[in-house]
């Protein structure tokens, strides 16, 4: 075999292992659709996606929004992503202290918040995930949440009509992969943005919009106090942490160390961002907190010194009444109203 034979070899295999081993890409027309602009604030910094490898398309983001809201995702059809993740709550659950699946069972941690997905490189409160696209992966065939094996959730697509029509308008045929579901619900997620809250039109320097002398007061404590992990504009760094939240025996989660097994890990969790946080509580990865005011008390005076804990908050961070109150006012600044209810990302009727 000569060498011009093995490089051609070599880049069709690699074209096709990009394609993620879809045997219709070798045979299909591509598909007509209308690509997607995304607006991003000239303020954020440059999404970690990479959306060469999954371009946004209206067909694609509208299969990402059936899947995301169909039940049939679940084993026994009764769960869908939208189920946990509910949009008036920022994409989290509001009255769940941990997630519910099928069967009546009960997930580990709580729900996390689903928004600005694209600058997140790692998923899970534990990291545990490092691609968006792969991350629906683990609470779709997790026992405890939608329970459904892989292969059989693509044959249950496969064999609907509504989804056949679907994913021909977003890739060109019919056929139903896994790479495929899980870029569409990418799609869909990529463009859940939040970005239009009083903070950001105060940010803007919008006519007539200013912070009140209690939001202003929290702004400034809020700066000198917690912005160092929780940082503007996101909200976070996206880093793990142990934040001092006493571990609990009954729960057994010992956080980034279940994954990782180093013992440096020991109950580091993810950051979460502060946006909208105030219509997304429980707080912390077990929901413990239901009130943003205990979240406060426990950095005041009520951590748990651990080895592990991150040298930020070893010392804890002390806060006031007065501190705590203008805190909370400016925390309300970053609810994004707007968001909370776009028709873009809101749930739609499924009939088939």
């Amino acid at each position: 075999m000569t060498r011009k034979v093995i490089y051609l070899l070599c880049a069709f295999c690699l074209w096709y292992w990009l394609m993620g081993g879809d045997r219709d890409a070798l045979t299909a027309h591509s598909p007509v659709v209308e690509y997607y602009q995304l607006k991003i604030p000239d303020s954020l910094p440059p999404p970690v996606y990479n959306f060469k490898n999954n371009p946004l398309t209206k067909e694609g983001i509208a299969l990402g929004r059936h899947l995301f809201y169909d039940p049939k995702l679940s084993v026994d059809s009764s769960i869908s992503c939208g189920f946990c993740h509910q949009q008036f709550a920022g994409f989290g659950h509001y009255d769940h202290a941990l997630s519910h699946g099928v069967l009546g069972r009960t997930g580990n941690r709580s729900v996390p918040t689903l928004f600005n997905l694209i600058w997140q490189k790692d998923f899970m409160w534990d990291g545990g995930v490092n691609h968006l696209d792969i991350q629906p992966l683990t609470p779709i065939t997790d026992e405890n949440e939608m329970g459904m094996d892989l292969k059989a959730l693509i044959d249950r697509l496969q064999g609907n009509q509504t989804y056949k029509r679907l994913f021909k308008a977003a890739y060109g045929s019919e056929t139903v992969t896994s790479e495929r579901m899980f870029k569409a619900l990418s799609q869909f997620m990529a463009t859940m943005l939040s970005f239009e809250s009083k903070y950001d039109s105060v940010m803007r320097r919008e006519p007539g919009v200013t912070f009140t002398a209690e939001e202003q007061g929290g702004y400034r404590t809020f700066m000198q106090k917690c912005a160092s992990c929780h940082k503007p504009p996101l909200f976070t760094d996206y880093s793990l942490r142990n934040n001092g939240l006493p571990y609990l025996p009954s729960m057994n989660d010992v956080g980034r160390m279940r994954i990782s097994n180093n013992t440096a890990d020991y109950l580091k969790f993810k950051v979460p961002s502060l946006r909208n946080v105030l219509v997304s509580s429980p707080y912390m990865h077990d929901g413990r907190f239901f009130d943003i005011f205990q979240v406060f008390d426990m950095y005041d005076h009520g951590q748990e010194k651990g080895n592990t804990i991150d040298p930020l908050v070893k010392n804890g961070i002390p806060l006031n009444p007065k501190e705590q109150r203008q805190l909370y006012m400016f925390l309300n600044t970053l609810t994004d109203k707007k968001f909370l209810k776009n028709q873009d990302f809101s749930e739609i009727l499924i009939t088939d």
